[in-house]
């Protein structure tokens, strides 16, 4: 796989081990994205998950979260997907894809069977956040999966400073590299494996692009200012709605009348109008728009004309102008 590369966006991943995390230094010190573990298995819940998420968030920082998966057949892999939805969910302003971290056997599986319960919870994971999840996975452990597996995003873990992960059966590129634990393998930019507001170690990542191409990747584009082009575009569109707006409604803002009711919650009832606080009396408006789209046939007119008076004589001035 490829190596490292100079301007390359730094990020972290945490968990409840690293302990309070002062988030603004962590931002100040060139990290630009952080995983927050979540869950593991089906029941349990990282204790510092919200308060890393949130805080990480609120530093500025593209925020992920991960689960550490523990299942040993696919309905397993599911439940545990379904729990680790539920948990991150609660968590504010989550852009970066969620993971699941699967570097343990302890269930002596196959490795046609580790690939399976990996697609089982990848598939039901991406059907519940509605976005495709990172596969983490150490360096050896990769080559367990198969190449069906290789459609996921790699986030890969080797703690090695000169030598970048190994070529996987699944895999030939990362695009998140775990290059150090904190005391071993790769460092820094700036030459060190510690992060300011974190006191012990902590992992170091990479992600293969700038943070520009980062923020590209995952953040929501930010609002542009709107060109001159697009700016008369606008004027235009507003000039034919209220063009429209004139042509559809006979104007108004009285309370429709108590003898409206029955007409009123028929439209409603057939979908004509949404609301009977729309503006002028919905009544009249109904007929206006029926007539303005050519709709008032004479078995209309004759139904509508036996509402009231007000309504006979509305009619009766649209006819006038045929």
């Amino acid at each position: 796989m490829q190596g490292r590369t100079k301007g390359y966006a730094q990020g972290i991943d945490v968990s409840h081990y690293q302990g309070t995390i002062d988030w603004p230094k962590v931002a100040g010190d060139g990290i630009t994205f952080a995983f927050v573990k979540a869950t593991e298995g089906e029941n349990y819940k990282d204790p510092t998950f919200l308060q890393n998420a949130n805080g990480a968030a609120a530093a500025g920082l593209l925020v992920g979260a991960y689960h550490f998966l523990r299942a040993t057949s696919s309905a397993a892999a599911k439940r545990e997907a379904q729990y680790f939805y539920q948990t991150a969910s609660q968590a504010n302003n989550l852009l970066l894809p969620p993971v699941m971290d699967y570097e343990t056997n302890s269930g002596n599986l196959s490795d046609a069977s580790m690939s399976a319960v990996a697609k089982a919870f990848l598939e039901e994971t991406e059907r519940l956040f509605g976005v495709k999840p990172i596969f983490y996975t150490g360096n050896a452990f990769a080559n367990h999966f198969d190449t069906s597996l290789g459609t996921y995003p790699l986030w890969i873990a080797r703690y090695n400073a000169s030598s970048p992960p190994d070529d996987a059966k699944a895999w030939t590129r990362w695009t998140f590299w775990q290059y150090s634990d904190g005391s071993s393998g790769g460092t820094l930019p700036s030459g060190t494996r510690k992060v300011s507001g974190i006191s012990g170690n902590v992992d170091l990542n990479e992600y293969a692009g700038t943070e520009d191409d980062l923020l590209r990747a995952y953040a929501p584009e930010e609002d542009k200012p709107m060109t001159e082009a697009e700016k008369q575009q606008m004027e235009e569109l507003q000039q034919r709605i209220a063009a429209l707006e004139t042509h559809v409604n006979i104007s108004g803002n009285q309370t429709p009348p108590d003898w409206t009711k029955t007409s009123t919650s028929a439209a409603m009832k057939a979908g004509i109008i949404t609301s009977v606080n729309d503006k002028g009396m919905p009544e009249f408006i109904t007929i206006q728009m029926l007539y303005n789209a050519g709709l008032c046939n004479a078995e209309l007119i004759k139904f509508f004309k036996e509402f009231s008076a007000d309504t006979r004589k509305a009619i009766e001035d649209l006819l006038k102008k045929k």
